[in-house]
């Protein structure tokens, strides 16, 4: 069995798929140094269960893994101000560029 309590109801299958999904959340965000958000859309997951799975779950089973993923995960949390900067100005930039096409077409 696993590092972590099995819930009720949960099968010796269920926490070998857990643990796997487990581990494939977190070689995601360490390859691709992806945050939470983008590993939950390619994994078809829920973020707050991926952040779980590799915040909570993942120090249990391998610590030294949940902190290569920890690491990157703090970066992300300082950089997301600047994505969202980032966000805004594009979207900003893009209606800007559609009114002056608007504006000049005959």
């Amino acid at each position: 069995m696993g590092a972590f309590p099995v819930p009720k109801g949960m099968g010796e299958f269920d926490l070998y798929y857990s643990e796997e999904r487990i581990y494939a959340e977190a070689n995601y965000i360490i390859e691709h140094r992806a945050t939470v958000r983008e590993a939950a859309k390619v994994l078809h997951a829920g973020k707050s269960t991926v952040h779980k799975d590799v915040t909570a779950r993942l120090e249990l089973l391998r610590p030294a893994l949940a902190k290569q993923v920890r690491e990157i995960l703090d970066i992300n949390k300082a950089e997301r101000h600047i994505r969202g900067g980032q966000a805004t100005h594009d979207k900003y930039m893009q209606k800007h560029q559609a009114l002056g096409e608007a504006t000049q077409q005959p």
